[in-house]
């Protein structure tokens, strides 16, 4: 049957009585119900191991919502919440631990699915912290930069086998140092001094980490008596038990930071008030072997390096060195490929040490893969005892050495230290073979420092303080008096 107008609004009529304009209405779309949503501003969240506390804003439209956090060491300001934008503080306590620890924070809300605000804390040190008075950068007597500082250092000497000596500065042999005995060193050549120093064996407190007042007292006096005499003096943390240099691994890393960074902190404070004169040196010879190690060496150089900028005062611009893995050259040259990050530009040195070919310096029987070397050098080699004559390591792989030094570090700005050189005396020989022997010696000195200095190394010879056969001493520490005059005067000759 055909409807008519009068039907269709007839029925349009009907409609609107019994359901509502909206429900009749063809053209008239429906409002859509709010969409329900909860977020947090973050997802991820990073603490320094000391106790810190970070905001994050929870943003909810129309969601009634949950933190959940089953972490102790986490602290809420609130856990719950309402529709609108919420600040939250959340705390993370100081860890004590030496691991790193990690936690979730779950937020949730309704039927909506839940979201993780992932929560890491760095791990915490083994020691409390000894930089308990910084203070303000002094800049007063510290304005030589690293090469300016190289530039007034002509000569060193090493007081061996004493401050280091495991059992008491001297227990190994030597006595105490003097304020003779340094302006012994200052009248016969010398204007820069290397102080090997023990501090493991030097603590009050093993638990702690913290180092005898009085054995601190006794370094800074031996600093003293070097500056007092305007010479350059380079403390460090020597072989020390090898607890940094014989652990240069991922195992250890974690302890020895904590430790490196609680004798530097000690150390640095105490000898904070003397100028320019005197440089830190992160340790001596770590035994590194590859890449992986070497990252490690670089944490302990880093930690080092922050420890001492730390404390302020003077050392916020003291001159620092950081040695090269076993400061050994070519493994310096292939491994040292980037060194620690200083907020000061400038300041740094690096250090390696020279005692090629070992046959020569420092073996003192024959080994299977090699003899000793009694005779160094073109125009030294012995005609009737050939077969302890130097066959490698002479003029030639010393310059080739001491050249990758100058265009890796040198030429770049960056000092290279040459901490320790030197060569034993085997007077055990006699005649003519000794003579040669320790003519030879003396130009294996002379050669090393000229060549040294004529590549920008800065050479501290080794004195051990050893008289006898296979000794590197020079000075006759009972009288305070040079022993070795031929050895001395070839070091001097090598300067000119």
């Amino acid at each position: 049957m055909k409807k008519t107008i009068k039907d269709y609004l007839l029925s349009f009529i009907l409609c609107f009585a019994f359901l509502g304009v909206s429900a009749c209405s063809s053209d008239k779309e429906e409002n859509p119900p709010a969409i329900k949503t909860l977020s947090s501003t973050t997802s991820k969240i990073d603490f320094e191991s000391k106790e810190n506390t970070i905001e994050i804003t929870i943003n909810s439209n129309g969601v009634t919502w949950t933190l959940s956090n089953s972490a102790s060491w986490i602290k809420l300001s609130q856990t719950t919440g309402t529709s609108g934008q919420t600040v939250v503080k959340i705390t993370a306590l100081e860890n004590t631990t030496t691991d790193l620890r990690n936690a979730v924070i779950t937020l949730s809300g309704g039927e909506l699915a839940s979201e993780a605000i992932l929560v890491s804390q760095a791990a915490g040190s083994l020691y409390p912290s000894y930089n308990t008075n910084p203070i303000a950068a002094d800049a007063s007597g510290m304005g030589s930069s690293a090469v300016e500082l190289a530039a007034k250092i002509k000569l060193g000497w090493n007081i061996g086998n004493t401050l280091e000596a495991t059992g008491g500065e001297t227990s190994w042999g030597n006595p105490k140092v003097t304020k003779a005995l340094i302006d012994a060193v200052k009248a016969n050549g010398f204007n820069a001094i290397r102080i090997p120093c023990s501090w493991n064996q030097n603590l009050e407190n093993t638990a702690t980490a913290k180092i005898k007042v009085d054995w601190l007292n006794r370094v800074k006096e031996v600093v003293q008596y070097c500056v007092d005499n305007d010479m350059y003096v380079v403390v460090n943390i020597h072989w020390d038990g090898g607890w940094l240099e014989n652990n240069i691994t991922e195992a250890k890393k974690v302890e020895n930071n904590a430790k490196q960074k609680a004798f530097w902190e000690q150390i640095a404070t105490h000898l904070r008030g003397f100028d320019e004169h005197l440089l830190f040196a992160s340790a001596n010879e770590p035994a590194v072997e590859d890449a992986t190690q070497m990252a490690v060496l670089t944490s302990y150089h880093q930690t080092f390096i922050d420890a001492v900028r730390s404390t302020g005062g003077k050392n916020a611009t003291r001159v620092l060195v950081v040695q090269g893995p076993t400061t050994d050259i070519e493994k310096t040259n292939k491994l040292m490929t980037t060194l620690p990050v200083d907020k000061v530009t400038g300041r740094m040195m690096v250090e390696v040490h020279y005692y090629s070919p070992w046959n020569f310096a420092g073996l003192t029987k024959d080994e299977t893969w090699g003899k000793m070397f009694y005779y160094w050098g073109a125009g030294f080699h012995s005609t009737t005892d050939t077969e302890r004559n130097a066959t490698w390591g002479e003029e030639a792989d010393l310059e080739k050495s001491f050249k990758l030094m100058k265009t890796q570090f040198v030429d770049k700005g960056i000092p290279v230290l040459l901490g320790e050189f030197g060569a034993i005396r085997r007077t055990t020989l006699t005649g003519d073979a000794l003579t040669l022997h320790l003519n030879s010696r003396a130009y294996y000195l002379k050669t090393v420092v000229k060549t040294a200095k004529a590549n920008g190394l800065l050479p501290f010879y080794w004195d051990e303080g050893s008289l006898g056969n296979n000794g590197f001493g020079i000075m006759n520490r009972a009288n305070n008096s040079v022993f070795d005059t031929q050895a001395l005067n070839a070091l001097i000759d090598g300067l000119k």
